[in-house]
């Protein structure tokens, strides 16, 4: 097998922006079996529960530290009246989920429960509020429901419903897809509305909403650009500035047009390099947000958020086309480490991301065997990438100079650098996080490690046979993560990467 050379140096004590730990955040959408057999099965369930949240999809996501979960939606959060989801149980009205396969849903995963998931992980709630279907009350008082002490309607109606205490909801969006499925609006439409809807969610009792602006898809600068105007209000006097904390945008990683899907577990080269090249373009995608952002804001007081990314793919054979429920291979497990070396790279303005979706939907950390009462749980390979990178939450980055690399990969009109490089300092502790994304090459790396003395080195890699690889029932470790041989001398650390591979180096710095 031909084997590549590179070299980098690691600038250990040069600390740069802080890595938000909000960066690893998670998506659950009423969709397919994300929360109806992922996350709920109802109390009487034969699968293990707490309240009817399922304990071993619970337990999992706990090894990862998940520090937020958005929901109801996406798409469904334009469509979700919160009042449907309070109160007893037997009293909740059915409704229809029209978006995501018309079937029927008896609400019994509501507020309160999504509320206690969030608390079995140690996770933030992201809340996602109604703005193509509701009403700023409606809204207004969902956040008063959730936030607020004392006595008012809301607090009397939540005590009624079985809860005294408020929660703490740190994060608010303000619908989704504006452009699309949350109400097809013009930008500029969508900016005036939001700001109205963001004027009345208030802060309650020291609870601090950090309301998050439904942004653009992929690089539609002009819909930033609308957002950042009402944000900024240069020349305005009528308005005040700071109605929203974030500014959102999606972004989804396909290996074609990014409008005919494909095979998750079957593809060619040529597909695994086209993947790739998508998911390296969010570098591009999200420098020019910055750069539009900078413009208005260049004190970065507005965040940045993609609270939608991943891969999409074919859904299953067999399964409900509109559930997105598909499979998750070694490939998908790259595109994840190659995000987050990049959201690193972005760190100073990005603030959150989410990957979608948690459970049993796209590129899932996740999926569920409900094939008999036992019930059951698969990691994905992507699951192992969010656990091994797990020590960059809320650490500092530090800089990495490549300064010889692999040749690039030819991939169309397009090339792609086949090797991706990150790392982070936090409590005297470094984490390097490393990808090869050539298909049927090795690389042997050096690392020149600067700045710090190094007392001890811990390796983990993530491969398998083929990029196609992926997990199941029957081979639930088919993708999984091994400790990995490398060398340190003189601050030198070596090893030398297999192809199609994500390897994570811990150092014990002195």
């Amino acid at each position: 097998m031909p084997t590549s050379s590179a070299r980098a140096v690691v600038d250990l004590d040069v600390t740069g922006p802080t890595i938000s730990k909000h960066l690893y955040g998670h998506f659950a959408e009423h969709l397919g079996r994300c929360v109806y057999g992922g996350f709920w099965v109802g109390e009487e369930s034969p699968i293990p529960n707490e309240g009817g949240l399922r304990l071993d999809v619970v337990e999992a996501l706990r090894a990862l530290d998940v520090p937020n979960l958005r929901w109801p939606g996406g798409c469904f959060a334009d469509a979700y009246h919160w009042r449907d989801g309070v109160g007893p149980k037997q009293e909740r009205p059915v409704m229809v989920n029209t978006l995501w396969g018309d079937v029927e849903e008896n609400n019994h995963f509501g507020t309160h429960e999504f509320m206690a998931l969030c608390e079995l992980l140690g996770a933030d709630p992201y809340v996602n509020g109604n703005v193509g279907s509701g009403t700023v009350q409606e809204m207004s008082e969902w956040v008063e429901y959730l936030t607020r002490d004392g006595d008012s309607p809301m607090v009397r109606l939540r005590k009624a419903n079985g809860r005294d205490e408020p929660w703490k909801v740190p994060f608010w969006g303000i619908g989704n897809e504006a452009w699309g499925c949350g109400g097809h609006m013009r930008a500029d439409t969508y900016a005036e509305l939001a700001s109205r809807y963001a004027t009345f969610l208030h802060n309650h009792d020291g609870n601090e909403l950090h309301r998050i602006a439904a942004g653009a898809a992929d690089d539609d600068l002009a819909w930033t650009e609308a957002l950042m105007k009402v944000v900024s209000c240069l020349g305005c006097t009528s308005r005040p500035r700071g109605v929203f904390q974030a500014i959102s945008f999606h972004f989804y990683s396909f290996a074609g047009d990014g409008i005919s899907k494909s095979s998750a577990t079957e593809f060619t080269d040529e597909q695994y390099y086209r993947t790739m090249v998508k998911a390296a373009d969010i570098d591009r995608v999200i420098a020019a947000h910055s750069a539009v952002m900078d413009a208005y804001d260049p004190q970065r007081h507005v965040g940045l958020v993609c609270d939608e990314w991943g891969t999409w793919w074919e859904a299953e054979p067999g399964t409900n086309p509109r559930f997105l429920h598909q499979q998750n291979t070694m490939r998908d497990a790259l595109v994840a480490s190659l995000h987050f070396d990049i959201f690193h790279k972005h760190a100073a303005r990005l603030r959150m991301a989410n990957i979608a979706q948690t459970v049993n939907v796209l590129q899932a950390m996740i999926l569920t065997d409900d094939s008999d009462d036992a019930g059951g749980i698969v990691l994905t390979p992507t699951y192992h990438v969010f656990e091994m990178n797990k020590g960059h939450q809320d650490a500092a980055a530090v800089p990495v100079h490549l300064i010889e690399r692999p040749d690039r990969v030819a991939v169309g009109d397009d090339g792609l650098d086949p090797l991706s490089v990150s790392a982070s300092t936090k409590d005297g502790k470094a984490l390097v996080s490393i990808s090869n994304l050539a298909l049927d090459t090795d690389t042997a790396l050096r690392l020149d490690l600067r700045g710090r003395e190094i007392a001890a080195t811990r390796a983990r890699i993530l491969t398998a046979d083929k990029p196609q690889s992926h997990n199941t029932t029957t081979a639930p470790d088919a993708v999984a993560p091994t400790e990995f041989a490398v060398t340190l001398r003189s601050g030198e650390l070596s090893m030398v990467l297999p192809p199609h591979s994500f390897a994570t180096v811990e150092l014990e710095l002195a």
